[in-house]
């Protein structure tokens, strides 16, 4: 005589995913302040308290740590051809 298992179907989650974040995918893409130029990939290795620090004050302002490095960035080394 064989054994017969049952298994419980699985439930419907109880909440849908928030359209926003549908949304969010597809319009990420379509940001005003999107580079018009390549972008390149700078790595960089700091003190662990200056990360807190800095990651903190960034979230503090509602702010990406590297929108707020990239500012930095340009006023520091602005460009020349800019300024003739």
């Amino acid at each position: 005589m064989a054994k017969e298992v049952k298994f419980a179907r699985p439930k419907k989650p109880t909440t849908d995913v928030s359209p926003g974040a549908d949304t969010w995918v597809n319009t990420r893409e379509a940001k005003p302040d999107k580079p018009t130029e390549p972008m390149k990939r700078l790595t960089i290795d700091i003190p662990s308290s200056l990360h807190t620090r800095v990651k903190a004050g960034c979230a503090m302002r509602g702010v990406k740590m590297a929108d707020v490095l990239r500012v930095y960035l340009e006023n520091e080394f602005p460009d020349e051809a800019v300024k003739s």
